[in-house]
């Protein structure tokens, strides 16, 4: 008599004899419940996700936080990452949208800095909604 969780399926390919196995069965299963996480929650998550996917708007952001008053205009910023000034202001505007800096316009310049509470949030709900699907 054949063990099950040995052999789970077998097929021939051409001459040869494939068989998988599977681990032995432990009464237990294998893998956490799924866990959903709320459509709205994940286009949030994905919009901030997505505004940091670009190497120079994760470069603005380490700018903007190691400066010592905590904020940055944007004409402090064009040097620092070899890019015009139309460039890094339309970087540091998808930065803002996606709720990652605030702005505040002085005369004819912006100052940027960072949102205090944006990347904390966004680690907080990526913990919250993955955590029980790892198994934690």
């Amino acid at each position: 008599m054949s063990d099950a969780s040995t052999n789970v399926n077998s097929w021939d390919d051409g001459g040869m004899t494939i068989t998988e196995t599977a681990p032995p069965a432990t009464g237990a299963s294998c893998c956490a419940p799924a866990v959903a996480l709320d459509p709205e929650v994940a286009r949030e998550i994905a919009h901030s996700f997505k505004a940091l996917s670009d190497p120079a708007r994760v470069q603005l952001m380490a700018i903007i936080a190691a400066q010592p008053e905590g904020e940055a205009c944007v004409c402090d910023l064009t040097g620092p990452v070899a890019l015009s000034q139309p460039t890094v202001s339309h970087h540091l505007k998808i930065l803002v949208d996606a709720g990652l800096l605030d702005r505040e316009q002085r005369g004819r310049w912006a100052y940027y800095s960072l949102k205090p509470s944006a990347l904390t949030q966004l680690a907080v709900s990526m913990a919250s909604t993955s955590a029980p699907a790892l198994g934690r």
